[in-house]
């Protein structure tokens, strides 16, 4: 073979060396590209910073209620101590031993065991525990010149006063009612004593 058929054919080989080269070059490069994106994607899905909260953010709204909502009241203890009993209306003594509604509270039918004047019933009280308790009833009214059987039941204002304490005990040591109806009024010199049980002034 001449010189020039020789170098023909090294130039040949050459070129093919190059471009077999050149094509192993870009299998690998096309075969590696594809393996990098789910590297990045398996380091992603890895990453602590690429995974959702499960705790809702606050938002400011939510943050101004908060800030903004009343507290709470604490509820009350109870103290201990006990109330004071309510007074009685006088007790069961003296005279008006056979009495009815004397030791008791706010009653709504009080006697002193007597003749019908000394009953009021249907009693209703106000400002009972006050110095002063005023009830309104009705009671028999016996007019001037009229006898205890020809009375009548007429409006009454019972008043309870004196209030104290009578052997050991709270109670309204007095008691006296009139008739507003026939121009009678309310006379503290008058009343019954229901804390010993007899009458002031005394007969």
């Amino acid at each position: 073979m001449n010189d020039a058929a020789t170098r023909a054919a090294q130039a040949s080989r050459a070129t093919l060396i190059a471009v077999a080269a050149v094509a192993a070059a870009v299998i690998t490069g096309c075969s590696a590209s594809p393996s990098q994106p789910a590297a990045s994607a398996s380091s992603a899905s890895s990453s602590p910073a690429a995974a959702p909260s499960s705790v809702p953010a606050s938002t400011p709204a939510a943050t101004a209620a908060a800030a903004t909502a009343p507290a709470t009241p604490a509820t009350p203890q109870p103290s201990g101590t006990a109330s004071s009993p309510a007074p009685t209306l006088g007790q069961l003594a003296g005279v008006f031993a056979q009495g009815q509604g004397f030791g008791q509270v706010e009653p709504s039918t009080i006697f002193n065991g007597g003749d019908p004047t000394g009953l009021v019933k249907h009693i209703t009280w106000q400002s009972w525990g006050a110095a002063k308790a005023i009830g309104s009833g009705r009671a028999e009214y016996v007019g001037p010149n009229q006898s205890v059987a020809t009375g009548t039941f007429k409006p009454a204002t019972v008043v309870a006063f004196h209030l104290g304490t009578c052997d050991g005990k709270l109670m309204y040591q007095a008691v006296e009612w009139y008739f507003p109806g026939e121009g009678q009024s309310f006379n503290p010199a008058q009343y019954e004593n229901i804390c010993t049980g007899s009458y002031v002034p005394s007969s």
